[in-house]
């Protein structure tokens, strides 16, 4: 496995290795000695999500509370979609600023996003299906969210999709109405650089 440090500190791109041949393929998902060369500490799985979503659905921005936060290890095992990490750690030196990693059932790419990082993709076919490694389980009164659509973060969504029909943005009630990201810094909705970093250090 290769992994490749994003702009996002705390962020990572991971490429498999693909073996095929005449009856299928294999690759390897994910692999604690490989991520724990990469990011210097290993990822704890506390709970595995899948979500299956149209051609055009965005999900997110999500984030939870610091700490404990959730870590996601995210990869799309069948179908496409862009995945995006957004730096929403309050004093952090790219605060504000997003990373896109394209995953699919091609290139069967993976990405790892720290605790106090927020986390959306846009699915770019129907059916697409996502699967989530997360360092812990959901809990409610914890989870927040950024409107995915909002004019300060500018985040580039795909405006066609992998096939070439344009999208239509399809959202949650709830993602719906997630404040904006000006509305969840002035509240003190988001987590801190600071308070982010020293929880990673003690993992």
């Amino acid at each position: 496995m290769e992994y490749r440090p994003l702009s996002i500190e705390g962020a990572w791109e991971i490429t498999p290795k693909v073996f095929a041949d005449p009856r299928g393929l294999f690759t390897e998902v994910f692999s604690a000695p490989a991520f724990e060369g990469a990011v210097d500490h290993p990822l704890a799985v506390r709970q595995v999500n899948c979500s299956v979503s149209a051609a055009g659905v965005v999900r997110g921005i999500h984030f939870a509370d610091v700490p404990p936060s959730q870590a996601k290890y995210v990869t799309c095992v069948s179908g496409a979609v862009l995945d995006v990490v957004i730096d929403i750690r309050v004093g952090s030196p790219t605060f504000g600023q997003w990373d896109t990693v394209l995953l699919d059932d091609v290139d069967r790419r993976a990405i790892y996003l720290s605790e106090g990082l927020g986390h959306a993709f846009m699915s770019l076919e129907d059916g697409s299906v996502v699967t989530y490694l997360c360092s812990e389980t959901y809990q409610p009164d914890r989870e927040h969210g950024i409107h995915p659509l909002d004019p300060d973060l500018a985040i580039a969504w795909p405006t066609h999709s992998r096939g070439g029909e344009p999208l239509a943005v399809s959202l949650s009630p709830k993602d719906e109405q997630a404040p904006s990201f000006t509305e969840a810094t002035t509240t003190g909705l988001l987590p801190t650089y600071d308070a982010a970093r020293a929880f990673r250090s003690g993992l």
